[in-house]
């Protein structure tokens, strides 16, 4: 679009290289550039029908480099091997993902008293995957992991732990239902297991859970004996 504006406006000429130069770095930061020449582009971006131009220089630098790699078969070489290496550690993200979805509730906080100790699960260690210290603030694609769709491990590592490592242990994976799956994860994953509720919703809580244990109470007192089940 700059092209055909610098072919048929009084800025072409000699000043047409300063003046792409000028357009490149609008494209990149509109507030690079000074307010008139801000203008000015912004009235060409509203000419073109409001679809935004797109930036020609990272593009050119881009095939440069695909040309360089294309004469150079080594370096070529060597790129294949780090993007190869890069897809692997993203498989074991996902898979340490899914590790503490399966068995993350071995590691729940639901023994406040301390009685029993907690099991070793060595899946839950990023070293089982052969991830370590130097990949913690790499970014990772999170899969169906609930939240942002790219994050660094770490904060990966912090989310699953805080969901499914919390106060509240999780055991659904065994359902073979996937939308249920989903529908779970989405409730537990979204908040980390960690619900923000309102004094009357905590209340009403407390009211249901009090009756629950009163009928508990009342049965057993009631129907001594008797085989039933509890709630």
């Amino acid at each position: 679009m700059m092209k055909e504006s610098l072919g048929s406006s009084y800025l072409f000429g000699g000043n047409a290289p300063f003046i792409e130069d000028l357009y490149e770095t609008y494209l990149d930061d509109p507030q690079a550039v000074t307010p008139e020449w801000r203008r000015y582009f912004d009235q060409m971006q509203q000419q073109s029908g409001g679809a935004r131009d797109v930036a020609h220089a990272p593009v050119v630098d881009a095939f440069v480099r695909l040309a360089r790699m294309r004469g150079a078969p080594a370096q070529a070489h060597g790129a294949t091997e780090a993007v190869a290496s890069v897809e692997k550690k993203q498989v074991s993200v996902l898979q340490l993902i899914n590790a503490y979805r399966f068995l993350g509730v071995r590691h729940a906080n639901v023994d406040p008293l301390k009685r029993f100790e907690k099991p070793i699960v060595p899946e839950l260690d990023p070293a089982y995957y052969g991830l370590g210290e130097s990949d913690m603030n790499l970014v990772f694609n999170s899969g169906s992991l609930v939240g942002p769709d790219q994050m660094p491990l770490r904060e990966i590592l912090r989310a699953v732990k805080e969901t499914y490592c919390g106060s509240i242990g999780v055991e659904y994976m065994y359902i073979t239902d996937t939308q249920i799956k989903r529908w779970i994860q989405q409730r537990f994953e979204s908040i980390r297991s960690q619900p923000k509720y309102d004094g009357d919703f905590k209340r009403h809580v407390l009211e249901r859970l009090t009756a629950a244990e009163t009928l508990e109470k009342y049965l057993h007192t009631r129907y001594v004996g008797q085989k039933r089940f509890s709630l």
